[in-house]
């Protein structure tokens, strides 16, 4: 049986599409992420410990190496700016 070879073409064009989309969103979650992979099934714990490294680094993914938190981070707390329902 003869194969289509014209049919070949528009396949391989739209794997390659494919193909690039997935690279493309995956390479723009790694450098929202600062360089990591993405996190899959987050709980409340791991969900607390990215509010706590966002309020100390600046970033959900930041870890900071110092023993102690900086004098601000006592006051910079979720507490103060929520709104009591």
């Amino acid at each position: 049986m003869p194969v289509p070879w014209e049919a070949l073409i528009p396949f391989g064009l739209v794997t390659v599409m494919f193909g690039a989309t997935g690279t493309l969103l995956n390479t723009s979650k790694r450098l929202q992420n600062q360089g990591k992979p993405v996190r899959y099934n987050v709980d409340a714990w791991d969900d607390m410990m990215m509010d706590r490294d966002k309020r100390l680094t600046g970033h959900k993914r930041g870890q900071a190496a110092e023993p102690y938190a900086p004098d601000d981070f006592e006051t910079n707390s979720v507490w103060y700016t929520e709104r009591a329902s």
